[in-house]
């Protein structure tokens, strides 16, 4: 399983009610194909600091730790008509089986993956390296980042944490390892170099997910919820997307930021919902720099605040804005409930608004 975008993101959904123009596709194993507090990772990881930096030493000590995920959920087919004279259609319901990948977060047995990997899983298994397939349960998902938890009840001796490395340290241009189960091929690695930063994806609800790591490491269907290693064999992301017109690998992969992960899986396995920060606006990169509002949703923190599309915003708290993207980020690192001072052009003057950040609806 892997999401696909067939043209690079330029809205904050993060901060708006509308998609960005991404689209997601899924590899299926059957049936039809549509294209802080201290991280509990922090837990005897069996990668954290380590000394191998060989690619072959990497993947030695990293793959123990990263399982196949294989998913059973229910899809409609459409109808089935009735045999009796205005007896109506009846519904019918297929058993599809879908794959992606995670890894060991904690010596609990939980996992980290996709949500796009689980979303409406009836059931899931794990399968380590050595092939040991264990039954698992949804711990909890985050739509918003495109993340998820789940827990196996393996014995102690298949649970090997990976560590996570602290993604705000990456640079352009880092080497990588990328390890997961591409088109149910388990135990793949590829490599790569860290191509870009702060990239925007989109989360399975279409908010906008700022700061994702962008890869020419080969990524592919099923790769998704594998680990982007550092050459110090730390997770610095997790395989989630690709840009992609066909819908293979093209060079150009994205995965959501370690510090995202560790922040959102702490609160997904202490039984948290994560919430996040809502304004209300959906975005558009401005001539001459700023983000221009092109819409502002009824009833939302922004409406309430006074912003209006056209309004350019050039300022979040004082701190200059260059684009959408940058005011995505700026919002997705507030909390709700935060006040923000929102400095916008308008009608050739400028104007400084306040607004009370809202949470972000679900969908």
């Amino acid at each position: 399983m892997l999401r696909t975008r067939t043209a690079t993101v330029v809205a904050a959904g993060a901060l708006a009610v509308g998609a960005a123009s991404g689209v997601a596709g899924y590899a299926a194993l059957s049936g039809d194909q549509a294209t802080p507090t201290a991280s509990a990772a922090t837990q005897s990881p069996v990668a954290a600091s380590s000394s191998r930096t060989t690619v072959g030493g990497i993947y030695e000590q990293a793959n123990p730790s990263v399982v196949e995920i294989t998913v059973t959920s229910q899809t409609s087919t459409g109808s089935d008509q009735s045999p009796f004279p205005f007896g109506g259609d009846t519904p019918q319901q297929q058993t599809q089986q879908a794959q992606g990948s995670g890894f060991v977060y904690d010596a609990d047995g939980h996992i980290v993956t996709n949500d796009h990997v689980v979303e409406g899983a009836t059931s899931v298994k794990v399968t380590f390296a050595d092939g040991a397939t264990y039954k698992a349960t949804v711990v909890g998902t985050d739509p918003s980042t495109d993340l998820a938890v789940i827990k196996v009840d393996a014995p102690a001796s298949k649970l090997h944490p990976l560590g996570l490395a602290n993604s705000d340290d990456v640079a352009v241009g880092d080497g990588v390892v990328a390890i997961g189960s591409p088109f149910g091929l388990e135990n793949t690695l590829t490599t790569g170099v860290v191509s870009a930063l702060n990239r925007t994806i989109d989360g399975t609800n279409g908010y906008s997910i700022p700061g994702a790591i962008q890869t020419d490491a080969a990524i592919n269907h099923g790769n998704s919820g594998g680990v982007l290693l550092n050459m110090q064999g730390d997770v610095i992301g997790v395989t989630s997307q690709i840009e992609s017109e066909s819908g293979g690998n093209v060079g150009i992969g994205f995965a959501i930021p370690s510090n995202t992960v560790r922040s959102v899986a702490d609160q997904l396995v202490s039984g948290q919902k994560v919430e996040h920060a809502f304004l209300g606006v959906q975005l558009q990169d401005a001539a001459g720099g700023g983000a221009r509002i092109a819409a502002v949703t009824a009833g939302s923190p922004a409406a309430d605040a006074g912003l209006k599309a056209g309004d350019v915003v050039t300022a979040l708290d004082g701190t200059s804005i260059a684009d959408a993207e940058e005011l995505t980020a700026a919002v997705v690192s507030k909390q709700p409930g935060d006040t923000v001072k929102v400095t916008v052009k308008r009608d050739g003057s400028t104007k400084t608004l306040t607004a009370t950040l809202g949470t972000r609806p679900s969908s």
